[in-house]
């Protein structure tokens, strides 16, 4: 729904030819989790942290790496300091249990401005923009996994699947309400991305750093992860017609959506400019910038 809702959002005067491929996009919305199976453990291993950021992990890691092996590094550093002290810490002190969403979504988003590129250097030469825009159509259709699972408080906490730590409050640490609120209670207020459109808002015409902008979109999200709780400890999701659960799923997917809808057209307007080689190079071990600890300068 969130990925249905964010491409009818797109205005005349950005990537419109993906409403060609909406019905593709929005069938293949789940993908990202098909691909962390346990028969299929490498491809699981890579995949799993891509949809979680458990922010409660990394509080001592300010500011947030701007490279995806640069926090990796920096959480392993972490482990290998608690490890004796604080085992229990230690354990979920690693990338599965902190997770890497922000890093993904920044990649599929990088991915999308090149293969617009494609598109718009065919479309000028006449050629067929086939094959480009159905690369753009699976980038996005990731892209939207990545945003629509972060635009859900519980895949933005260490709380995700059940309450963790100390519980002053009785949450319940039963791992179904992960699923109970996001599928189950979705599905049972039979929501529809018609119930998302009004609720997007004009698109937001976004400048200056993207990662940036994704990591704040990820902190708001996860600023709502006790309120969650606190609707799940009054009737466990079990009534759709409830007017709060209702509203937080409102305002959440509208969030997801116009989020999917800016960092798309954002990516159509830097695939309109030439891209210019970095000088120096980031492998370049003169550069100002460059971590011996990663091989390359961050983004």
């Amino acid at each position: 729904m969130i990925d249905r809702a964010a491409i009818d959002a797109i205005p005349e005067d950005g990537p419109i030819f993906l409403r060609r491929h909406a019905d593709y996009i929005v069938a293949s919305a789940a993908l990202p989790d098909t691909w962390r199976g346990d028969s299929e453990p490498f491809s699981k291993v890579e995949e799993d942290p891509n949809h979680g950021w458990f922010r409660e992990q990394f509080q001592f890691l300010k500011p947030i790496p701007r490279s995806r092996w640069a926090f990796v590094i920096a959480v392993y550093k972490q482990h290998e300091a608690i490890k004796d002290s604080d085992p229990a810490a230690a354990a979920r002190t690693n990338v599965r249990w902190t997770g890497t969403l922000p890093y993904a979504a920044m990649e599929a988003y990088e991915r999308i401005i090149v293969c617009m590129r494609a598109v718009r250097i065919a479309g000028a030469k006449g050629e067929d923009t086939r094959f480009a825009e159905q690369q753009c159509a699976f980038d996005a259709a990731r892209l939207g996994h990545y945003i629509g699972d972060g635009s859900q408080p519980l895949h933005d906490s260490v709380n995700s699947d059940g309450w963790l730590g100390p519980n002053p409050q009785q949450y319940t640490r039963d791992r179904s309400i992960h699923g109970r609120f996001e599928s189950k209670f979705v599905d049972g207020m039979k929501l529809t991305a018609t119930d998302i459109a009004p609720r997007i808002g004009a698109p937001a015409r976004r400048s200056g750093d993207m990662f940036d902008a994704i990591l704040a979109f990820l902190d708001d999200a996860g600023h709502r992860m006790e309120t969650v709780y606190r609707l799940e400890k009054r009737n466990g999701f079990q009534d759709f017609t409830d007017k709060d659960v209702r509203a937080l799923i409102y305002e959440r997917t509208a969030a997801g959506a116009a989020m999917l809808r800016d960092m798309l057209c954002r990516a159509w307007a830097e695939s309109a400019k030439s891209p210019a080689p970095a000088s120096p190079s980031p492998l370049d071990f003169a550069n100002p910038a460059f971590d011996p600890e990663t091989g390359s300068a961050p983004p």
